[in-house]
């Protein structure tokens, strides 16, 4: 009987996959372009890290732009966000989240500060996938061209704390063992000290 449910199961689970086909999820994103224009629309997570992406914009066309085109992607929680509300481009103090923190120029002098994660492999040579500074605002994430900016400069290394707790574990192995509980390799007196 368990047998037959296993194979059941199996069955409706083969049945269900699709195979070979596109992703079905679609980000939504806010394009701003280099000539200060805006996309809205969406994007498919898997694709933007290319040199001409596909936006299928909220009329349901779909829009080819060139990466040398683009100022910024801009994942957003909703399309119209909080017009009220003021976003911050730099952080007011230093980031509690763990990256670099980064100061970005763009060509036209707009300057924006991020943070980016501290591992060289989640780089991509096209641009740089950021976390904005203001962490309540409609931007979930950014991603920024390289041939967007003029200049990236790194303001500092935030750690999450994980190093400081494991040498201040280490520091204290090393104050809590004494010299009695130590073993000697040598002996206690230097050949040379006795002549």
């Amino acid at each position: 009987m368990a047998k037959r449910h296993f194979e059941n199961i199996e069955l409706l689970w083969k049945n269900t996959l699709v195979k070979n086909g596109p992703p079905t999820t679609r980000k939504r994103v806010v394009i701003r372009k280099l000539d200060k224009g805006l996309i809205k629309g969406f994007l498919d997570p898997a694709r933007y890290l290319e040199r001409e992406i596909e936006v299928l914009d909220r009329e349901g066309r779909l829009t080819h732009l060139h990466l040398d085109e683009i100022k910024g992607i801009f994942f957003v929680r909703d399309f119209e966000g909080n017009p009220q509300r003021a976003e911050r481009k730099i952080f007011r103090s230093r980031p509690r989240l763990a990256g670099l923190w980064v100061r970005m120029t763009f060509k036209d002098t707009e300057v924006l500060e991020a943070l980016l994660p501290n591992n060289l492999l989640e780089v991509d040579p096209l641009g740089y996938l950021v976390r904005p500074p203001d962490v309540y605002s409609n931007n979930l994430k950014i991603f920024i061209p390289r041939t967007a900016l003029t200049g990236l400069e790194v303001l500092g290394v935030i750690s999450d704390g994980v190093v400081k707790r494991m040498s201040q574990r280490a520091a204290q192995a090393r104050a809590g063992a004494t010299t009695d509980e130590q073993f000697g390799l040598f002996a206690a007196s230097h050949p040379l000290e006795n002549k």
